[in-house]
């Protein structure tokens, strides 16, 4: 494939598709979202630092910054591996950081659909404490897709959502507005869940994927009073079956739909990502983990359907 043919696959907005660096470790065979992968390069030295989370090597300076490596063959199966002269480090951003994650090998880049990722059940999931978020085939093969946001969040929790935010809010109102969620990671779920509830938003539906979340608003298309039953609606980028830019394209392309207000809060809004919600119709694009942002922000969208509807009956 030529790259310019190639390039406009990846610029395109709501394809529902997705490419999957796979690497491995002891041979078996991981996958990560290369949306989140900056550069890979062989491991380096690292230098250790004191009181971190076991799974932490440390610290290198590659170039003009300082970033955390986590050791994953030992996150993953809790014990110390031989470290290799050919291992990979995996440098990543997201969630406003870099890290690298120490690997075996990197085995190559597959483009599939977010439909061939499907959420893992419950015997392999792990629930809470699992950190497989989606199984895919690629080529074949079986791919474990890591929740890497679950991982950082374990390893050092004070780069995830953080429940301070909301009470630095100070008191508010409780409000019944129905807002639906579409997050795949159980871990993130709760947290968002945990954190809006503590600022009021009381009438919470989550899903784990867009398509779920899609195929319960389908079943509203015949509902005279939209607003009653979803009135606004967040959703994560990564997710199995239907992904954030495709829900999104759906709802805002559907007559019916696109009047409800789209949130987009992830831990991959960069620019090109940032471009890709404009193109599909969000109405606000967020970066996790700034969970007190977000509740500023469905304070004033709410507010703007409610001034909406009002200026609609009287008119």
């Amino acid at each position: 494939m030529d790259n310019e043919k190639k390039n406009g696959i990846l610029l395109e907005s709501g394809t529902n598709e997705i490419e999957i660096m796979e690497f491995t470790i002891n041979d078996n065979l991981f996958g990560i979202n290369v949306a989140k992968v900056r550069e890979i390069m062989l491991s380096e030295e690292v230098k250790p630092m004191p009181h971190v989370h076991p799974a932490v090597e440390g610290i290198f300076k590659p170039r003009d910054i300082v970033i955390t490596v986590v050791d994953l063959p030992k996150y993953l199966i809790n014990q110390e591996c031989p470290k290799g002269p050919k291992d990979l480090f995996i440098i990543t951003n997201f969630n406003k950081m870099y890290v690298a994650f120490r690997v075996h090998s990197v085995v190559g880049i597959s483009r599939i659909s977010w439909q061939d990722i499907h959420k893992p059940d419950n015997t392999i999931s792990g629930g809470t404490d699992g950190v497989t978020t989606g199984i895919a085939q690629c080529d074949g093969k079986l791919v474990s897709i890591l929740d890497f946001e679950k991982i950082l969040a374990e390893i050092a929790p004070q780069t995830s959502i953080q429940i301070d935010e909301v009470d630095a809010l100070g008191p508010r109102e409780r409000s019944s507005s129905p807002i639906w969620v579409a997050e795949d990671s159980i871990l993130l779920s709760k947290m968002i869940q945990s954190s809006l509830v503590r600022a009021g938003y009381e009438n919470l539906s989550m899903f784990p994927n867009g398509s779920e979340l899609w195929d319960a608003l389908v079943q509203l298309k015949d509902c005279d009073d939209l607003s009653s039953r979803v009135a606004l609606i967040i959703t994560d980028l990564e997710m199995p079956e239907m992904d954030g830019h495709h829900l999104t394209k759906r709802i805002k392309s559907n007559p019916k739909f696109k009047s409800i207000p789209v949130v987009i809060f992830s831990s991959l809004i960069t620019e090109e990502m940032r471009y890709k919600g404009k193109e599909v119709g969000a109405d606000e694009q967020l970066s996790k983990p700034e969970i007190g942002h977000l509740i500023g922000v469905l304070d004033e969208l709410l507010k703007k359907s409610r001034e909406n509807q009002k200026g609609d009956s009287n008119s």
